[in-house]
């Protein structure tokens, strides 16, 4: 299926490693003029930027003045936004161990970058009259967790402000949609540092317990791949959805129950 991004520009942030990374390489796949933005890069995305595939620049969006700067090393012409930047604390504790500090770092990190990217990068969209902006939220925008509270919240304002957009720009050809990922094959979960070992340090039970326990909570029972939720991402990037606009849709294998 030609999804009709051949030559188109993207801007994807967070974009050295996991669905950031998974989505540069497929939006390449598909022909885009790839732009990747991230703290720091992978031997990945090194590997994508010396095939010329991609032009990476290595910017802290999470500083108000990132997001500016991103766009401006974009051009003049800006088709697709993929806001990417994002990531769940991993932690034991309930919400009274959540600081002021927490939820300042949590929103400033889950749903400021995105806000300030997409700022600065409307203003070519509606000049050109057409763009695609696909914001990466998470099931637990909806599905409430104790364990990642701040988290939750960040995203459901993530996903309010991008139907809010959607409603605004729609008339003038641009599109805001979110993809909400239940739990993914990512350093997020697997890592050293992530749920799972979080968790499995906390309690005494196995990192792969843990995982194996959180997969069967879908209907699938495995936790979604990187590049199941980049095919997704492309998809609404492309004008095969051209008519999709203020949507979220889920990744999850069926974790949260739909009627």
């Amino acid at each position: 299926m030609d999804l009709g991004l051949e030559g188109r520009t993207a801007v994807v942030t967070g974009a050295s490693r996991g669905i950031g990374l998974a989505v540069v390489e497929a939006l390449v796949g598909e022909g885009a003029r790839v732009v990747a933005a991230a703290r720091s890069s992978s031997a990945e995305l090194d590997q994508l930027a010396a095939a010329g595939s991609v032009r990476v620049l290595l910017v802290d969006l999470v500083e108000p003045s990132g997001p500016g700067r991103l766009v401006d090393f974009a051009g003049d012409i800006v088709d697709v936004l993929v806001n990417n930047v994002g990531s769940a604390p991993a932690r034991t504790a309930g919400f009274t161990a959540v600081s002021d500090e927490d939820w300042a770092a949590t929103l400033n990190l889950n749903l400021l970058p995105a806000v300030r990217t997409t700022r600065s990068a409307l203003p070519l969209m509606l000049a050109a009259g057409r763009g695609s902006i696909v914001n990466v939220c998470s099931v637990n925008s909806k599905l409430s967790d104790p364990a990642v509270i701040d988290y939750g919240a960040a995203k459901a304002a993530l996903a309010s402000f991008s139907l809010a957009l959607a409603r605004e720009v729609g008339p003038s050809g641009v599109r805001v949609n979110t993809v909400s990922p239940g739990p993914v094959a990512t350093a997020l979960w697997l890592g050293g540092d992530g749920v799972a070992a979080t968790v499995s340090r906390a309690t005494g039970i196995k990192a792969e317990e843990v995982v194996d326990r959180a997969a069967h909570e879908s209907v699938t029972g495995r936790f979604t791949q990187p590049s199941e939720v980049a095919d997704l991402v492309v998809l609404l990037s492309s004008d095969r959805t051209a008519n999709v606009t203020g949507a979220d849709i889920r990744i999850d294998g069926g974790l949260v129950p739909t009627w």
